[in-house]
């Protein structure tokens, strides 16, 4: 896995997880170095970004690389209907690597196929999000001071959200306990499920976010319903505020609950959670800089 890219977090043994784990947090506290001098870097943004395509560029230019790519297919030869595979391939005689975020579930595994560059998936469709896992994996790490027997509750879009879908099997190695909380039209695909029984792994379905649930909780990880994701606009209307996290509903929660998001955020925490020691979703998305350092050293063999 690491030096032949990044494309699922599936790819990655419980000893690369910690590996990285432990490279994220030799960022945190070196992270202005010259690791990628005399790299190239192509950044392909077939779906819009903002955090993880920036958390890309700074960590990259905090290592000295240079940054190639883009951020709107429009300003690409895609636009003129140039097929993946072709710019997949140009793009390899110009990089060292290549992180990549496309609207297609798959699309990242395909592109590792075509070509001997490392690719880095940044999100592919409804898929995998391996980068925000790895952040999300040192967040709780960094937290909770182990990753290990935690309780974990997951809110929100289970079944179009990629980071959740990563999360759970990152987390896999770690003998959670999760609890699942969405409505009917957004629960958790069968697939992972299996996955999860599999593996051992316990976890729970609910409907209603309830009190007893947040209160036995270590990591409380809140998501949005993803509208991009619908394509009947009355069925997201009917979910889209199904969930919504108060300050107050955290009045019982363990000292230790931290309250995660892979933003942007749409209302399903209230502004009132911000000030609370338990938000940590903004140095959640910071955590995001070190692990794609870590990321992209590891696929480079730096």
């Amino acid at each position: 896995m690491l030096n032949k890219g990044f494309v699922s977090i599936v790819d990655c043994s419980k000893q690369d997880i910690l590996h990285l784990v432990e490279r994220t947090e030799y960022f945190e506290q070196n992270f202005n170095q010259q690791l990628l001098k005399d790299k190239i870097c192509a950044t392909l943004f077939f779906e819009p970004s903002t955090r993880t395509r920036l958390s890309f560029e700074i960590a990259i230019s905090r290592l000295g690389g240079q940054i190639i790519g883009f951020s709107d297919v429009a300003t690409s030869s895609i636009s003129k209907g140039e097929i993946l595979k072709d710019t997949i391939k140009i793009i390899s005689n110009y990089a060292d690597v290549i992180i990549m975020r496309h609207y297609l579930e798959g699309a990242a595994r395909y592109a590792s196929e075509v070509t001997d560059v490392p690719i880095i998936n940044a999100g592919d469709g409804t898929n995998q999000h391996p980068s925000q896992t790895l952040l999300d994996i040192y967040s709780i790490y960094k937290t909770q001071g182990t990753l290990c027997d935690l309780t974990i509750t997951v809110v929100g879009d289970l079944k179009y959200g990629r980071t959740v879908h990563s999360l759970l099997n990152g987390m896999s190695h770690f003998n959670p306990t999760f609890h699942f909380v969405a409505p009917e039209e957004l629960k958790l695909p069968v697939v992972y499920k299996h996955f999860m029984d599999k593996n051992g792994i316990r976890y729970f379905d609910h409907s209603d976010f309830l009190i007893d649930i947040i209160n036995q909780t270590d990591i409380l990880y809140m998501t949005r319903v993803q509208r991009e994701r619908f394509t009947d606009l009355m069925e997201y209307e009917k979910v889209k505020n199904i969930y919504i996290l108060s300050k107050e509903m955290l009045i019982g929660s363990k000292d230790n609950l931290r309250i995660m998001h892979p933003l942007p955020r749409f209302g399903e925490i209230t502004l009132d959670v911000d000030g609370s020691p338990k938000a940590y979703y903004f140095d959640q998305a910071k955590n995001g800089i070190f692990a794609r350092q870590a990321i992209i050293c590891n696929v480079l063999s730096l």
